[in-house]
């Protein structure tokens, strides 16, 4: 399985067989690569771009065109992960052939293999349609990032009776309409695993708990680069920030002590060509 390029129907072989799904994020070619290498299963160009890689204040500002052009980027660092794309902010609450016309951009212009977008009752009209043209669709429940002003920030959701019975409730939605697996975000272990047992599909959860069928982090939060923000659920990995500011002190203190660039690091010529030259 290792080296079998991971699907759709990979997502539900893996559920079927109880092995877990990773998937992290990517948006560039070398870290696609890296990651591909290192074996992950799927990669998200997730709108988290817009924070992570352009730094913007949340995800709102980013568009169809970003997507695309991080999704070509990581696509061909990917050999055998599967590529997903977010549909970002108003990019799926427009018209039901325009909402179609974007997931199929990032399907034929970005080389995804996928589309993510986020929510359920509002946009359940333009998911059925999106599936129904042959693009595989993966949901989003819980925090949906995208609302964060409707929620008043990033906050857990599900936490009552009211909100837990309405996530189960369209969690149960996207399966019908033809999701192939569904991202819960920031919602209770407990909850995450309720649905995860009621769906046939694989739940992949980001801060919900160890009884999802996957998990998701950004890359950028596990290596410890994006420092701006780290969310309870995030563990690092590594701390990646601080290698990077020494390796660039080193170089900065070698550069102008005149330690590099050595002779290893420079090219020769001739002395008899370099005579004629004075």
């Amino acid at each position: 399985m290792a080296n079998k390029k991971f699907t759709v129907s990979s997502f539900l072989k893996a559920k079927q067989k109880g092995e877990k799904i990773s998937m992290l994020t990517a948006y560039d070619y070398s870290t696609a690569k890296l990651l591909d290498e290192a074996g992950v299963d799927s990669l998200l160009v997730g709108d988290s771009l817009g924070m992570v890689m352009l730094g913007y204040e949340n995800t709102l500002q980013v568009t169809v065109d970003d997507i695309i052009h991080h999704c070509r980027a990581v696509a061909r660092g990917a050999k055998r992960a599967m590529v997903i794309g977010d549909m970002p902010f108003l990019s799926y609450h427009v018209s039901i052939e325009d909402t179609i016309r974007n997931a199929g951009r990032i399907i034929q212009e970005g080389n995804a293999h996928a589309v993510k977008l986020e929510g359920c009752m509002e946009v359940i009209d333009k998911i059925k349609a999106i599936v129904k043209a042959q693009i595989p669709v993966m949901g989003h429940l819980g925090l949906t990032p995208q609302s964060i002003n409707v929620f008043g920030g990033f906050k857990v959701q599900g936490k009552t009776e009211k909100q837990a019975k309405r996530i189960i409730e369209e969690a149960l939605m996207l399966q019908e309409a033809g999701v192939f697996a569904v991202v819960l975000e920031c919602v209770p272990e407990k909850l995450a695993r309720i649905i995860t047992e009621k769906l046939d599909i694989p739940t992949i959860g980001i801060g919900a708990g160890k009884y999802c069928d996957g998990q998701v982090l950004v890359t950028q939060d596990m290596l410890g680069m994006y420092t701006d923000f780290t969310p309870k659920f995030v563990k690092k990995y590594a701390s990646l920030c601080e290698d990077i500011k020494n390796a660039t002190q080193n170089y900065i203190k070698e550069m102008k002590e005149g330690i590099f660039p050595s002779d290893e690091h420079t090219f020769g010529i001739d002395e008899s060509i370099l005579e004629k030259l004075y």
